[in-house]
């Protein structure tokens, strides 16, 4: 398990916005110790990482919200992920 000190310096995303992303819902409640202090596993690792990536592309937190919620429920068609992606191209061109 990861203390959010060590998750924010593994991302390069600062505490504060990690924190932020708990609170909008982008990243999901974390464990606590019994200190309070939060820890993370592998996999709000890779959300966080894949949070980083998608903000750098230039997309918007709803439009990561979307693409969250797609690997979050695999059953749904890959055809909205293009959709998103296909809406984010057209903002950068």
């Amino acid at each position: 398990m990861l203390a959010i000190g060590y998750l924010a310096k593994k991302t390069g995303t600062k505490v504060q916005t990690i924190r932020y992303y708990e609170q909008v819902g982008l990243m999901p409640e974390p464990g606590r110790t019994d200190g309070g202090q939060r820890r993370y596993g592998n996999a709000e690792l890779d959300r966080l990482s894949f949070i980083r990536h998608t903000r750098q592309l230039g997309f918007s937190l709803d439009a990561i919200r979307e693409l969250l919620d797609l690997s979050d429920h695999p059953a749904r068609s890959c055809e909205e992920a293009d959709a998103i992606a296909r809406r984010q191209l057209k903002q950068v061109e």
